[in-house]
């Protein structure tokens, strides 16, 4: 049962009016049908919990929400703090991270919001509101992936953005494996021209944490590769291999290995691959929900409480230790007794 925190020594600080605004189309999102604003929002929180839920609610639509610029804004708490208050309210029912993909064809990119509910909602009420959403998405006409967005540093596909670097000889043309094919990665001539390395050689601009080679690129080309044989964008690609990294990555080209291999997306028939001829349907516009904590994606409905099976465990067994027992508080309360006493003696 929860417990109320009554505590007012604690007010989150109002939003400044230089407050940074996320690209057009990311950031806050607002969820319909909430409750008007009063003092007691969030009362049943703790109180970093409630300090930084108080900051958010106040923020307006489209207002960056990364953990980073929270973090300048709330000098009280730093960005682990942060990222674990934001977890403590996906869990209390108040946000969900999401992904859109907009655009069509090469154009198309992902988009990543953070939806918010002053009034706290169950598992059920988000996967309702993410499916409606969802509903909403492809029943409209797909968003301009460039006209709404800054000119730099808009995602646009990634093959538009590099060009090929100049083999270092002709002995080292190769062409690029079949999918599937375990065979050596070539360094050269066509791979190093293939959206599948050019995707990987823009990792590193993504975030340094996943600078590669150009050896590493042509080693990790064919996993790659296997991805976009499966039906992904390069803009997709990108977006699971940088989504919720550690504080630090001690080897990029063997963390990029490992998440091409645990994340590959499932093997789509040749019907749901190829449209069938004489339809003019447009492609279902996806929403994922992101995992809180860790960011891996996947439907609503996999993730309660925006969490991950891993993530949730590992909050659970979290909370738990976190709560004493009866028989803790019984001792604690018996050694205050004692200290009491011993305070009165003569």
């Amino acid at each position: 049962m929860a417990t109320q925190h009554h505590s007012s020594a604690l007010r989150a600080p109002a939003v400044p009016p230089a407050y940074p605004m996320a690209k057009p189309g990311y950031g806050k999102r607002s969820a319909l049908a909430q409750q008007p604003r009063t003092r007691d929002d969030f009362a049943l929180l703790p109180t970093r919990e409630r300090y930084v839920a108080g900051f958010v609610d106040h923020l307006p639509d489209g207002a960056a929400m990364s953990v980073k610029q929270l973090a300048k804004q709330l000098p009280l708490y730093g960005q682990q703090a942060i990222s674990t208050a934001l977890k403590a309210l996906s869990v209390a029912g108040h946000l969900r991270r999401v992904r859109c993909s907009v655009g069509a064809g090469d154009e198309t990119r992902w988009v990543f919001r953070t939806f918010w509910s002053r009034t706290a909602r169950d598992n059920e009420w988000w996967n309702t509101y993410l499916a409606t959403e969802t509903a909403a998405r492809t029943a409209a006409p797909a968003e301009p992936p460039a006209a709404s967005a800054p000119p730099a540093p808009a995602p646009v596909a990634v093959p538009q953005q590099r060009t090929a670097p100049k083999p270092k000889s002709p002995e080292h043309e190769t062409t690029p494996a079949p999918v599937g094919t375990p065979a050596a990665a070539p360094t050269g001539g066509a791979a190093a021209s293939s959206p599948a390395y050019l995707a990987l050689a823009e990792l590193g601009r993504k975030d340094i944490r996943l600078a590669l080679s150009a050896d590493d690129c042509a080693a990790l080309a064919p996993q790659a590769a296997e991805w976009l044989a499966r039906g992904v964008t390069t803009s997709y690609l990108t977006a699971a291999l940088t989504a919720g990294l550690p504080a630090q990555v001690d080897c990029p080209p063997r963390f990029i290995r490992h998440r091409l291999t645990d994340k590959i997306p499932p093997q789509l028939s040749a019907e749901s691959a190829s449209p069938s001829s004489g339809t003019s349907e447009p492609p279902a516009r996806r929403l994922l929900v992101e995992c809180t904590d860790c960011g891996r994606p996947g439907q609503p409905e996999a993730l309660p409480d925006g969490l991950c099976r891993p993530c949730r465990v590992a909050h659970t067994e979290s909370q738990q230790a976190a709560s004493p027992g009866p028989t803790e508080i019984a001792a604690v309360k018996a050694h205050m007794a004692n200290l009491r006493d011993l305070l009165k003696a003569p």
